[in-house]
């Protein structure tokens, strides 16, 4: 029974040691993905800011507060065409961009559709590709890192610009209580397209004409969860200018169309966090905890094992080494 009870227990060991290298090698990377319906939303503020009033006389003004509201909402339908032709997972993103004033009217707002592998975040590029309408083909990530990203530098798409460029990895921090990566770009005084939408009744096309230019120019910053890749708070240190501004009749050559700090709002922070650590303890499942509990399970198992096999032998009279005991000798007969 114990022989029996032995092998069985080997076999469970042999189960388990088997599962850990499979669970984090094989099913990890096709279990782990971005879910195609995911939808996302974060405020961020700059406190105060400067601010072209383009309903004032294009007066630049400096304000107590701009508000930048970013969403991200999974487009099902899309994914599911494009994953038909494309052959693996994929998640579209249409994200939005809303620039308000104090106000509460719009500033600006920048539409993007973002296409990319659920599992590896890089991006895919289909018909449907774009920012502000305009089709673009990117390269690196944007938004999010891979899971279990690397102290490293990655390519980061920036909308703005329509380019990659390298975000650089500077070190590991404690944020709200959780070791993130922290990851810094900077963008120098770019010219960038006008956006499609505007608080003042002139296209992009219409103000190109009179020579009038847009420049950017950025900090970017990101607090990144390195389990999942989500970035758990972001900053940008933001400038935008109108040059040639006296082709419109204005007093300068260049007028300052934004400039601040950004912060995500400290509610959003909060929720932020809260999501991420709920997220990253499925990932950690996957790729620590299930697959170094089954090694050692695995080798407990097999040290039972060899221990009810060593029992068993000595119980029918065989050494550890399995050969029979020696008979022992009978004692002498009294004389």
């Amino acid at each position: 029974m114990r022989r029996r009870a032995s092998l069985v227990l080997l076999a469970f060991a042999v189960f388990f040691a088997a599962m850990s290298p499979l669970l984090r090698w094989y099913a990890f990377p096709r279990l782990a993905k971005i879910p195609p319906s995911q939808y996302q939303e974060a405020v961020l503020e700059a406190k105060p800011a400067t601010l072209l009033d383009y309903n004032d006389g294009m007066k630049v003004k400096t304000v107590p507060r701009v508000t930048i509201v970013q969403t991200l909402k999974g487009n099902v339908e899309e994914s599911e065409r494009i994953e038909r032709t494309a052959g693996r997972d994929v998640v579209v993103w249409d994200a939005l961009s809303f620039v308000a004033g104090p106000d509460g009217k719009m500033v600006s707002q920048i539409p993007e559709r973002y296409i990319f592998d659920a599992h590896s975040q890089a991006p895919v590029h289909a018909t449907g590709e774009s920012v502000d309408g305009d089709p673009v083909r990117r390269e690196g990530i944007e938004f999010k890192w891979p899971f279990l990203a690397e102290k490293r530098d990655y390519e980061y798409f920036d909308a703005q610009t329509r380019t990659s460029s390298p975000i650089h990895y500077r070190g590991t921090r404690t944020f709200h209580g959780m070791e993130v990566y922290y990851f810094e770009q900077t963008i120098p005084w770019t010219k960038v397209p006008m956006p499609k939408k505007m608080p003042i009744a002139i296209t992009p096309e219409q103000m190109a004409k009179t020579g009038l230019t847009r420049w950017y120019t950025t900090k970017r910053m990101f607090w990144v969860d390195p389990v999942t890749g989500a970035p758990v708070n972001g900053e940008e240190i933001h400038k935008e200018e109108l040059r040639n501004a006296k082709s419109l009749g204005l007093s300068e050559e260049t007028v300052t169309v934004f400039a601040g700090h950004v912060k995500m709002r400290p509610d959003y922070v909060d929720s932020t966090v809260a999501l991420v650590k709920s997220q990253r303890l499925l990932v950690l499942l996957l790729t620590s905890y299930l697959p170094v509990g089954f090694l050692v399970l695995g080798a407990a198992l097999f040290a039972l094992a060899l221990w009810l096999e060593a029992r068993s032998r000595r119980s029918d009279g065989r050494g550890p080494d399995g050969t029979p005991d020696p008979a022992p000798t009978p004692a002498p007969a009294p004389a």
